[in-house]
């Protein structure tokens, strides 16, 4: 059952982070989220393979964490690239006309 919930709190992690971190414009609106349910899922079964027990506070804490980083730093690294990128690609458009 917690495999069912904890991906939904990592896509929260993920929403809540959306609005936090500067650039959401750089991104779209539902990818944050789904790189925090899919980190969280990741994190979780891996934990749980590697034989920590679900009463354990680290394998929450931890599946809790590792969205809230991984989230953050996709946002920092788009909102630093993407405009860069979009220009460059609407100069080379503009360039073959």
């Amino acid at each position: 059952m917690e495999l069912i919930w904890m991906p939904v709190l990592g896509a929260a992690i993920g929403a809540i982070l959306r609005y936090v971190v500067p650039g959401r414009g750089t991104h779209g609106l539902l990818l944050l989220p789904a790189i925090g349910a899919c980190t969280t899922a990741i994190a979780w079964v891996l934990m749980v393979v590697g034989g920590l027990s679900l009463g354990e506070p680290w394998i929450w804490l931890i599946a809790l964490v590792a969205p809230a980083v991984t989230c953050t730093i996709a946002a920092v690294a788009l909102a630093r690239v993407r405009p860069e990128r979009d220009a460059q690609r609407l100069q080379r458009l503009l360039a073959t006309r």
